[in-house]
């Protein structure tokens, strides 16, 4: 069993945009797994194939998988945004317990419409949604296969997902590097403050900026990216306030989980 980690993931992620975007790398609808927030697997829909992104994948999962999959992605670019998958817990003899499973759907940005699996219906947070609730809901077999999905097969999935990836997924956390630095902000003889950190895994981080050892919240401007991936399976978050240059000395950047990494003060910056 893999050591390192006590709760493992297991989501693939569907979005189709309604409108083309001419941007490269934009596509209208691409389709991933994400093991533990590590991209598995990708698909687009110019390429039109499902392909790795482990080596390990590469290597343990057969081609007919692969084939497989490619149809599946295929049969499903009509959605807009649909996530799917499961969260399991390690218990301490080492069996699997699931913790969550997802089914959702969205538009806009917005919550359209998710499953619940304790009660085998489907939840519309919105109206517009209450249709096609009402709809799924008269379809037992539809609800029975994705509460099997959920708490079986995708489970299964990753147990197996797990045991092929041990080695990567078992090495230790990535720790992060803190960055600070300053440039004009819009606010005239001000400066917009930023603190970065990049370079860590898994994305659950909390970095804050502190001022004379006093924590900066939202009501005094600060402002977040939220974890952003790198493109070797790391994540970035950046945070940044507005400050009175004259004011600078006090202010800290602090990573304070899970690393308890202080940055620079910008107080002692050049």
């Amino acid at each position: 069993m893999m050591q390192g980690y006590k709760i493992y993931s297991l989501n693939y992620i569907y979005t189709t945009l309604s409108k083309p975007v001419e941007l490269p790398g934009i596509y209208e609808f691409t389709a991933m797994g994400l093991m533990n927030d590590r991209q598995i697997d990708y698909y687009d829909s110019v390429a039109k194939k499902k392909i790795p992104k482990q080596d390990w994948m590469r290597e343990k999962l057969p081609a007919d998988y692969w084939g497989k999959g490619t149809q599946s992605r295929k049969s499903n670019e009509q959605w807009f945004k649909w996530k799917h998958g499961c969260e399991i817990d390690i218990q301490p003899d080492g069996t699997l317990k699931l913790k969550k499973g997802t089914d959702q759907y969205s538009y806009d940005g917005d919550d359209f419409l998710a499953f619940d699996d304790a009660t085998m219906q489907w939840v519309a947070p919105v109206d517009q949604a209450l249709p096609t609730k009402r709809k799924w809901d008269e379809v037992q077999i539809l609800n029975q296969y994705t509460k099997g999905y959920l708490e079986k097969e995708c489970v299964d999935w990753l147990s197996k997902f797990m045991a092929y990836g041990d080695k990567e997924f078992s090495s230790a956390d990535s720790i992060p590097k803190i960055y600070v630095f300053a440039k004009k902000a819009k606010t005239a003889g001000n400066v917009r403050l930023t603190c970065m950190a990049t370079g860590f895994y898994p994305k659950d981080v909390i970095i804050n900026i502190k001022k004379n050892g006093l924590q900066l919240n939202k009501d005094d401007g600060v402002q977040s990216t939220g974890a952003q991936p790198n493109n070797d399976d790391t994540y970035q978050i950046r945070i940044s306030v507005q400050i009175d240059p004259r004011g600078r000395q006090g202010n800290v950047c602090m990573l304070c989980q899970p690393y308890n990494v202080e940055g620079a003060n910008y107080g002692n910056m050049e």
